[in-house]
């Protein structure tokens, strides 16, 4: 039997991939993260598909769902939100997995940062304002900061950032990311994105937490943070310029 890693992406139920949809549709088991996945999603599962929401397991009764389907020869669907790179918490997955000799694959999902990025439509890398976009977070209950991975060393970069699960400590980024980007730097803070419920807050590192004051969002937002989200006079790409040589162009 084989576990396979999918990534559902963002919220909405149709921007799953069609290798996503493919293997939910052949699994016999799918475990899934009940909190932050759309039930629309499970539709995809087989008749008579045993269906376990993890939200309320710890690692141990996830692996022991594993080894159960093992028992069975059952190929399991482990459905996670966004995409499996990051934030996924799939690494310990994988590693319980390898000590058991189970198979695994890992198939990507569309991340949140690039959902957030259409629904503002915008480019979140535009030329000589940003061309890096930093994913990262604030140091939590689940997990530490690495010391060499401050905000305010990303911060001094003057890329785009992208910053997840800390919408609950804004006040304390726009404190670290002013001396850096200038209180007029735009922000979007993107809530639930591509779901139904879809918030989109904007502003700039001088107003953004006056802006969603007694919105109540708490959690599923992510920060964006930069002079890309906002350009106005910039240098166009050179990739499309008419003087540009390149191999697919005379």
């Amino acid at each position: 039997m084989t576990v396979h890693f999918i990534g559902a992406g963002p919220g909405a139920a149709d921007l799953i991939t069609l290798r996503g949809r493919d293997l939910l549709q052949a699994c016999p088991v799918c475990l899934y993260a009940g909190s932050i996945i759309p039930p629309e999603l499970l539709r995809h599962c087989p008749q008579g598909a045993r269906l376990i929401d993890t939200a309320a397991l710890d690692l141990d009764q996830i692996e022991a769902e594993f080894l159960r389907a093992e028992g069975l020869g059952q190929d399991v669907a482990r459905l996670h939100s966004g995409d499996l790179s990051v934030y996924s918490a799939v690494a310990e997955q994988m590693r319980r997995l390898q000590r058991h000799g189970i198979a695994y694959t890992l198939t990507p999902g569309v991340p949140s940062f690039a959902a957030a990025a259409a629904a503002l439509g915008r480019e979140l890398t535009v030329p000589e304002l940003a061309q890096s976009v930093v994913l990262t977070r604030l140091s939590g209950r689940a997990s530490a900061m690495p010391s060499r991975e401050s905000l305010a060393a990303f911060a001094a970069t003057g890329a785009t950032l992208a910053i997840h699960l800390a919408i609950h400590r804004l006040d304390e980024i726009t404190a670290t990311l002013t001396p850096f980007y200038g209180a007029d730097c735009p922000v979007a803070v993107m809530v639930r994105v591509s779901w139904p419920d879809e918030q989109i807050v904007q502003g700039t590192l001088g107003d953004i937490c006056g802006r969603i004051a007694g919105l109540g969002v708490e959690r599923t937002a992510l920060i964006l943070v930069g002079r890309a989200l906002a350009p106005e006079d910039f240098r166009e790409s050179a990739l499309y310029n008419p003087d540009y040589t390149r191999r697919f162009r005379a």
